[in-house]
């Protein structure tokens, strides 16, 4: 099967079965019975993509009960760094958070469940990204946290004099004040 099993449970790495020849190449980047044979039964309603340049720190974001989302990111162009905290406040993983390098070029997938805060930093010129949602976006069940958040101890692998942070997203709390609903 094309999933790498994570410690953070429900949260998979999916690297597609990628075809090639002469032509170029051929994959699914998703198929509903690929994900259902591996047990993920999530049901996605919505697509979404972002264009943003070298620098570019979105996040960490999620949604809060009963409107939270689980996603399924993957990049169309260029390198990032996907980054997943564990904000389930029972899980023997709170608190800790994952990265990983998706790229056009690996193909590589992120499945982040709910009850996860997520964000990427810009590693490539440009970056596309496109993502899977299987929540609708609810404005007043918006969280995030703060990326440079002292206690998680991400590092974005970008200088700190290049980092691109919205406005919105530097007045996100660090974690221990966010708000959060998640068990």
């Amino acid at each position: 099967m094309p999933f790498t099993a994570t410690e953070f449970s429900g949260l998979f790495i999916f690297e597609p079965v990628i075809l090639r020849d002469d032509r170029g190449y051929f994959f699914e980047s998703y198929n509903e019975q690929t994900f259902q044979q591996q047990g993920i039964l999530t049901r996605f309603i919505q697509d979404n993509q972002s264009f943003s340049r070298y620098g570019v720190i979105r996040g960490l974001h999620y949604q809060l009960e009963p409107h939270p989302q689980s996603k399924l990111i993957r990049v169309l162009q260029g390198k990032i760094l996907d980054v997943a905290v564990d904000i389930r406040k029972d899980s023997p993983t709170y608190g800790k958070h994952i990265s990983i390098e998706l790229s056009a070029e690996n193909k590589k997938q992120l499945l982040i469940p709910r009850g996860f805060a997520h964000g990427f930093s810009v590693l490539s010129e440009t970056a596309e990204v496109s993502y899977k949602c299987d929540g609708f976006y609810h404005k007043a069940s918006e969280g995030g946290i703060r990326y440079d958040d002292r206690d998680l101890g991400i590092d974005w692998q970008l200088p700190p004099e290049k980092v691109l942070v919205s406005p919105k997203d530097l007045e996100l709390p660090v974690f221990a004040e966010c708000r959060n609903n998640f068990q």
